[in-house]
């Protein structure tokens, strides 16, 4: 049996985080951080990995679509996304691009 699993954490302060508040709390989880980004209107097919991943959004918007859970998800500044391995999806960036941090977890 195959699962497909998904967590979004909205980020629930009034202001949004820093990239150094969001890299700390990354570290802190063992995550081991990286930064990536896109341009405006980017799109990503859908696609899968072998790992856990985990996205939190520095800047800008993307919408990951979850196809085989007929979801679709918007992450804003701050927003976590915790992805199973194997779960197929796709995403668009949003109109002003995004930044993102990204760590993969065991």
């Amino acid at each position: 049996m195959t699962i497909y699993s998904f967590r979004v954490t909205p980020w629930e302060a009034a202001s949004p985080p820093t990239e150094e508040l969001l890299l700390r709390i990354m570290t802190e989880q063992r995550l081991d951080p990286f930064l990536w980004s896109n341009r405006p209107q980017d799109i990503y097919s859908a696609h899968r990995h072998n790992y856990n991943k985990v996205i939190y959004v520095v800047s800008g918007s993307i919408t990951f679509g979850l196809p085989m859970l007929k979801r679709q998800v918007t992450l804003n500044p701050g927003d976590r996304l915790d992805l199973l391995a194997n779960t197929v999806h796709d995403a668009h960036v949003g109109p002003n691009g995004v930044i993102c941090l990204e760590g993969h977890k065991a």
